[in-house]
């Protein structure tokens, strides 16, 4: 897939823009502060329904104005699709599919699959398990987009379960029922998660290989708060592991068995990545999890997806970046720099380069 225009109209610090990119490689070259980001944000806005840098949709729109929108054309292997999102200051922001307004957000998933790196993706390795969960919440949530709604009723399920465990007294028979539908909804979000990091694991082994050039070997391990089983047997256990922590849920006030306290180990050459590995391993690490997604996207959608990579260059050695531009060769790609000889010096022989200036972007 690829998007073939792209307009801004008083999002961030753009007034107007339209943009028809390239269907191969576009780099978005400016100072810091120029508005290069603010292109790759209002592309996985039009993907994802919502921003990746603000949950606050009004930090969209333009300063100064009431109202904004983001909108594209893109072309996929079943035809011409439109996705429009409407912004204004104090409402909720509307969303048109094919010019048909979305009742909920949720309806765009998997309609344009974008796969992102920037330099806040880092928090993959380094920061918590809360981390690499919404990691796998969001790219599951694009391939399969019944996981997103089975994933909003978990949610649901489980603030609904927490709120009993702290009144006095605790209906138990409540939590009984929401015990019933947590573990239904948890083996269903486990057995995919489990399947996806297996295919992620493997991609992403292979891909960091060629990053470093086979000095390092990547491995990508689910971690759930129970063993993995089939699906019946993991309902089961979900169950019984719920009854037999219902009094230690109830003294700390919170559920501790399920999806939500899952976890995605990361050993390079063996080692635990998040305490041994350098900046530098990390960052590596983090963009090879992220681009194993290319693959994945390419069998269960037929197409690949469009690529974002946020500053991607500056933190990689030559060897890297010459690698990095040989993944992303096959893919409609959307890159910012600050520096455009990094490209050349990389190898980059076709690109379209776009000069950003303060919400201004120049075709050179």
């Amino acid at each position: 897939m690829r998007i073939k225009a792209l307009e801004l109209h008083r999002f961030r610090n753009y007034t107007d823009l339209v943009l028809y990119p390239e269907p191969g490689l576009n780099i978005l070259s400016g100072l810091n502060a120029e508005g290069k980001t603010n292109v790759l944000e209002s592309i996985f806005l039009c993907a994802l329904g919502r921003s990746h840098r603000t949950p606050h949709d009004t930090e969209l729109v333009m300063d100064g104005m009431t109202d904004g929108s983001v909108a594209l054309v893109l072309e996929t292997r079943g035809g011409s699709r439109s996705i429009r999102i409407g912004l204004v200051r104090g409402e909720r922001k509307r969303v048109f599919l094919d010019d048909a307004p979305l009742n909920r957000s949720g309806e765009l998933m998997g309609c344009l699959n974008v796969v992102m790196f920037s330099p806040e993706d880092l928090a993959l390795v380094k920061d918590g398990p809360q981390e690499r969960r919404r990691f796998l919440d969001m790219e599951l949530s694009q391939l399969r987009p019944s996981y997103y709604y089975t994933l909003q009723q978990y949610n649901q399920a489980l603030k609904s379960r927490n709120l009993l465990l702290k009144e006095d007294p605790v209906p138990y028979d409540m939590v009984e029922l929401w015990d019933e539908q947590l573990s239904k909804l948890g083996a269903t979000i486990m057995q995919a998660r489990a399947g996806f990091v297996e295919e992620l694991s493997s991609n992403a082994h292979t891909l960091h290989a060629k990053m470093s050039g086979t000095k390092e070997l990547l491995e990508t391990v689910y971690e759930p708060t129970i063993p993995v089983q089939d699906y019946d047997t993991m309902r089961e256990t979900l169950t019984v592991q719920l009854g037999e922590r219902l009094e230690r849920d109830v003294y700390r006030g919170f559920t501790s068995v399920g999806p939500h306290r899952d976890d995605l180990g990361l050993l390079l050459n063996g080692r635990d990545l998040r305490i041994y590995g350098s900046q530098g391993q990390q960052r590596t690490a983090a963009l090879s999890l992220k681009l194993s997604e290319i693959d994945l996207v390419r069998r269960v959608r037929g197409e690949r997806p469009v690529l974002l990579l946020d500053d991607v260059f500056s933190e990689l050695d030559a060897e890297r970046q010459a690698r990095l531009l040989e993944v992303v060769s096959d893919c409609q790609t959307f890159v910012t720099c600050t520096h455009l000889e990094e490209f050349v010096k990389a190898g980059a022989l076709s690109m379209q380069v776009y000069r950003v200036m303060n919400g201004r972007v120049v075709e050179e």
